[in-house]
């Protein structure tokens, strides 16, 4: 059975009979951008494979990442309960696939069914709570510990212990000089812990991992893990 997004799968069978139809199939390639800063939304995206990155670009052409959103939630839900436009920019950060829908469905949607609009909130919610503890991470541990953190978190996002991810890019998200990632992805390598080449990440023991990230990794994973029980109690529906 091919990835599902994790949102769609939980949603009540009423209200995915209701979306499935304008529910339409993205391929998303590293590096695209969905949305800017400013523009305005008009697709709800819900990834089934690959990473978004949600950034906020600073006048310098720097960027800093302050959330991962992957088969586990959705990007840009907020869109479905007003039309300012968007806060963030949301850019791919490993290539995938999924699903997109436009925003008006999705607001028609969200006044009819106080359960959808509860659903976007939660998520919402989430996305401010990595923004959050990103924040916190960055001013307080060690770039190994948030390079584990922030591996182990793609690897929630994707589903996947294997994927494309440049240097270049990993410390962009970071928001520090590629020379530093290097050498701690050097580290990671020389212990077993991953395996890099040509732009590929392999996790090879994300328990080793999970022992040097910090403990933003593990406040993050479980709200997802709490998340997902509450979604359990839904009346789950395979999107086909």
């Amino acid at each position: 059975m091919p990835h599902q997004n994790l949102v769609l799968q939980s949603l009540p069978s009423a209200i995915l009979d209701t979306l499935k139809m304008r529910l339409q199939p993205r391929v998303f390639t590293a590096g695209q951008v969905l949305f800017a800063n400013g523009d305005k939304v008009n697709s709800i995206y819900f990834p089934t494979a690959g990473a978004i990155s949600l950034v906020t670009d600073l006048t310098t052409g720097e960027m800093t990442e302050f959330a991962i959103i992957g088969r586990d939630s959705m990007v840009a839900a907020g869109a479905a309960l007003d039309n300012r436009g968007a806060l963030y920019r949301a850019i791919v950060q490993v290539e995938g696939a999924g699903y997109a829908l436009d925003v008006v469905t999705a607001r028609h949607v969200a006044l009819e069914r106080e359960d959808f609009r509860t659903i976007i909130l939660r998520h919402e919610q989430l996305i401010l709570a990595q923004a959050l503890q990103s924040v916190a991470c960055s001013a307080r541990h060690d770039l190994e510990q948030r390079l584990s953190r922030w591996l182990l978190r793609v690897r929630d996002a994707t589903g996947s212990d294997d994927f494309m991810l440049t240097q270049e890019l990993m410390a962009d998200m970071l928001g520090v000089r590629r020379t530093s990632v290097t050498m701690i992805a050097q580290s990671l390598q020389k212990s077993g812990f991953i395996s890099y080449r040509r732009g590929r990440v392999a996790i090879k023991r994300w328990d080793a991992l999970q022992e040097l990230a910090c403990e933003c990794y593990f406040t993050i994973k479980g709200r997802y893990d709490h998340m997902s029980k509450v979604n359990a109690m839904q009346d789950p529906f395979i999107l086909e």
